[in-house]
């Protein structure tokens, strides 16, 4: 528990900077054979089901962060929340930079360009245009939802928050020395400053 302590993302997270891809995954098994809850349809996938809702964002090639919530903290007022929380958005930086924001059409992305430039990608037509695509974030995605079908098999809503670090504490050293990222994370659990 110590080692999934240390990579928590509240203890080293930093801004994301640059081209920065946004999007919402949807964490759950399928019900029983049989047993449907009043909220699980057969054939409702993503927004339509009864799944624990996580939020993620990533910089082009570099960093992710995610953060699981409630359908109730899905709207735009808590979606910009999150990116002024998790993004570099100084107006400063703005100005100078090619930063921005890239998401899908879900309405609770509506009001993000009050807080970043923002691009569109709209799945329903296609899903690259020039450099406007979260192919990125889905990929993160992908790893996150077969690591916990065929790690972990079972993760309850309780704990999820931590599982969803661990991928992203070892997405984010993806590239590092594998024994330069185990001492960290070693000395994080420990409590050794870096």
């Amino acid at each position: 528990m110590q080692i999934r302590k240390a990579m928590t993302q509240a203890e080293q997270r930093s801004l994301l900077t640059g081209i920065v891809e946004m999007d919402e995954a949807y964490i759950g098994g399928k019900p029983r054979k049989g047993i449907w809850h009043e909220d699980d349809k057969p054939g409702k996938r993503g927004r339509g089901t009864n799944k624990a809702p996580i939020v993620g964002a990533v910089e082009r090639d570099g960093r992710v962060t995610a953060k699981v919530t409630t359908k109730e903290r899905m709207k735009e007022r808590h979606m910009r929340a999150f990116v002024r929380e998790r993004a570099d958005t100084s107006k400063a930086r703005l100005i100078t930079s090619k930063a921005r924001l890239i998401t899908d059409e879900y309405k609770g992305y509506l009001g993000m360009c009050k807080v970043l430039r923002h691009a569109v990608i709209k799945h329903q037509g296609w899903s690259v245009d020039g450099d406007v695509h979260t192919n990125t974030i889905e990929g993160f995605w992908a790893l996150l939802k077969r690591g916990l079908f065929g790690q972990f098999h079972s993760v309850s809503r309780k704990h999820l928050q931590r599982y969803v670090d661990e991928f992203c504490y070892r997405y984010n050293l993806r590239n590092a020395n594998p024994f330069a990222a185990f001492n960290r994370t070693i000395n994080l659990g420990l409590g050794a400053v870096e």
